[in-house]
């Protein structure tokens, strides 16, 4: 066996398809977000905008997260010294889990390394709880949540985007005494489209079965007090596992799920995800606790970033540009083709010092490729003025479709 020729042609296959994945050297600068400094590999800088990233809100930016977390690293040093379970709880991570649990309104909160590993531990370790349990999974959801249904051993039930229809066709199929739990997103990030919550609840409660949401791209952004969709349309207290990250709005690192306190319980008993796995830092767990509830009371903040994404879209759509507007923060601009993606997102960085990723299969459908911008309450006029001219030359000087796409 010649194991070289076998990782020569898997790494081919994505060159040939164009899907072949480059990390560049991004350097953010301390309070300037969303600028930053290109460090390329000839040694050369140059100075770019982030229209790409996932610190929606510039929250690690943030003074009051930067001191908190300067405050956690001075008292106790750097990492957190095991698991949860062997000297891994601290005073920070309790505080951030009772932060969490307020935010949502529930009796408990449980912290991962990553929403990611929230979603897969938890998922996976479901049936333990409920032995013949049947997962019914939104066809469009998280890699992490597919991984956790895939890999619990469990029944599983595949119903198509947002097709209350379909999953109430595949409750009404299942033993009514059979345990069962509904597996869904509040928002769906490569087109931003909403999950039909308060119908998969009303299914929830139909058919006896335990309903389990994402709110991954809309924990802080999203309601009152910024616990997501779910809050802003007041059914927060209708789901009974919600999952979260702190990497994206909360602009530092980690995941979560809030429940019950038997349910958190649980999941911290039964799950090798969480058991087997260092603690978070206690600085990151200060900053995200400090991130928590700073945003809490930021109301207006996540008004100009809702006022943000409207305005580029807008913009967009008066030059033509194939976007998806569903309504939420994300603007996706459809190319449709891996190589003429990756073209494209190479020439705004190049050219313009505009960063955005291209995104490929397996992340969306083939033919759907396209470039994901995430307008945040600090990209300015002057961003935003950079940012759609270069899309309006680009689109022209590569003869592009102008075409809109419909929501």
């Amino acid at each position: 066996m010649n194991y070289e020729s076998k990782l020569d042609a898997a790494l081919g296959r994505l060159h040939d398809e164009g899907r072949y994945r480059i990390f560049i050297d991004i350097e953010r600068e301390k309070g300037n977000f969303p600028h930053a400094t290109w460090r390329k590999e000839d040694g050369s800088e140059q100075p770019v905008t982030i229209w790409c990233g996932n610190d929606y809100l510039g929250m690690g930016q943030h003074p009051v997260v930067l001191e908190a977390m300067h405050e956690a690293i001075d008292a106790t040093g750097a990492g957190s010294g095991g698991t949860r379970n062997i000297s891994g709880t601290t005073v920070y991570h309790k505080e951030l889990e009772a932060e969490l649990a307020d935010l949502h309104h529930k009796e408990a909160a449980l912290l991962f390394t990553s929403a990611y590993i929230a979603n897969d531990a938890t998922l996976s370790t479901l049936p333990k709880l409920f032995p013949g349990l049947i997962i019914y999974s939104d066809e469009l959801n998280h890699a992490s949540m597919i991984e956790g249904v895939r890999r619990n051993g469990g029944a599983k039930r595949i119903f198509r985007h947002n097709d209350v229809e379909h999953l109430r066709e595949l409750l009404a199929a299942d033993d009514p005494d059979t345990p069962k739990l509904i597996a869904f997103e509040s928002i769906y990030s490569m087109d931003g489209d909403f999950g039909p919550i308060k119908e998969i609840c009303d299914l929830a409660d139909e058919f006896n079965a335990l309903t389990y949401i994402d709110e991954v791209h809309a924990v802080g952004m999203y309601g009152p007090r910024g616990a997501g969709v779910a809050e802003r349309d007041g059914l927060m207290g209708r789901i009974d596992i919600i999952n979260g990250t702190l990497a994206k709005a909360y602009g530092v690192m980690g995941g979560y799920i809030a429940s019950s306190a038997k349910m958190v319980d649980a999941i911290r008993s039964y799950a090798p995800g969480f058991i087997f796995t260092t603690s978070l830092a206690p600085a990151i767990a200060a900053g995200a606790a400090a991130s928590v509830r700073q945003l809490k009371t930021e109301q207006s903040l996540r008004d100009r970033h809702q006022v943000q994404a409207k305005i580029l879209k807008t913009r967009l759509k008066a030059m033509g540009l194939p976007i998806i507007d569903h309504g939420s923060h994300i603007v996706p601009v459809i190319v449709g083709d891996p190589v003429h993606t990756k073209q494209l997102s190479d020439m705004l960085l190049d050219g313009y010092g505009i960063y955005v990723q291209p995104i490929n299969f397996p992340t969306v459908p083939r033919g759907t490729e396209r470039l994901r911008f995430t307008p945040s309450p600090v990209h300015g006029p002057k961003e935003m003025d950079a940012l759609v001219r270069a899309l309006d030359s680009l689109w022209s000087h590569c003869a592009l479709n102008r075409a809109e796409l419909s929501a």
